[in-house]
């Protein structure tokens, strides 16, 4: 293939994969082609090369395609950078001084959550939540907050199967089937905040929520952490208020749009 050759397919499997992320759910072949007024036979080819590469999955059930577990990755690896580490430093440090717990935000990389920073309280227990530390996302407050607002199709990219669940630990065997990620997410968009409960440190429990760019995508999250006897339920809304301004001020930091109340 010459090099002139090459250009217009990386162009047209880029129109693919940024139809794909804006679509509502996984698309047929067909329906691609048609809305981009490309050959059938080059929609297949890309496809097929796409989803190699895991930018692609197809749902054999369903005929259709979606975004793949390596381009959800790649959506938000412009989080991962230094300007929204320091932009979000300086807010967690003033959540940690009002709130007197350990605060830290997070993005999501892969199938895992990466702090980018982290924020400890006085006398507050270490944690293993270290800033460039990963862990499984569905473990974690700041990994199910991003991992609920993801779209059904993306989430479902991320965990194809059992081998997808990672544990922490054998004391609590934590979320282990891909309905069982999908009823905790449910509960948490209904209590309107993610949680865990010792699933990643025994003993320690954390909140979070995420934080949005202007298409609603979650591009990280901001989550509270803290020894289970030392917060009692009734304050847990008053904590989550407090993570929420945060994620919407870094919002509007990125030129993104304010969670909704």
């Amino acid at each position: 293939m010459s090099e002139s050759s090459r250009v217009p397919a990386f162009e047209n499997g880029l129109r693919i994969l940024d139809l794909l992320a804006r679509a509502s759910g996984p698309l047929q072949a067909a329906t691609i082609a048609q809305r981009l007024e490309l050959p059938r036979s080059t929609v297949y080819h890309l496809l097929n090369v796409a989803e190699r590469a895991g930018y692609v999955m197809r749902l054999p059930d369903e005929s259709r395609y979606g975004l793949g577990i390596a381009a959800v990755d790649l959506g938000s690896s412009y989080a991962r950078t230094d300007p929204l580490a320091r932009l979000g430093r300086v807010h967690v440090a003033r959540l940690v001084d009002r709130i007197g717990l350990s605060a830290h935000l997070a993005v999501l990389h892969g199938r895992e959550v990466l702090y980018i920073v982290e924020i400890r309280a006085k006398h507050a227990p270490d944690l293993v939540t270290a800033v460039d530390v990963r862990l499984p996302a569905q473990l974690t407050a700041s990994g199910r907050a991003i991992l609920a607002a993801l779209p059904k199709a993306q989430l479902r990219a991320l965990y194809p199967d059992a081998r997808a669940f990672v544990q922490r630990h054998a004391e609590k065997p934590a979320v282990t089937t891909y309905a069982e990620l999908r009823r905790v997410l449910e509960e948490g968009r209904l209590r309107g905040w993610a949680e865990e409960t010792g699933d990643v440190t025994p003993g320690l429990s954390s909140v979070a929520v995420p934080v949005l760019d202007h298409r609603g995508w979650p591009v990280a999250a901001i989550a509270i952490t803290y020894p289970d006897a030392s917060v009692a339920p009734e304050r847990l809304p008053a904590l989550v208020g407090e993570a929420r301004s945060v994620a919407e001020e870094i919002s509007r930091r990125i030129h993104g749009a304010p969670r909704d109340a």
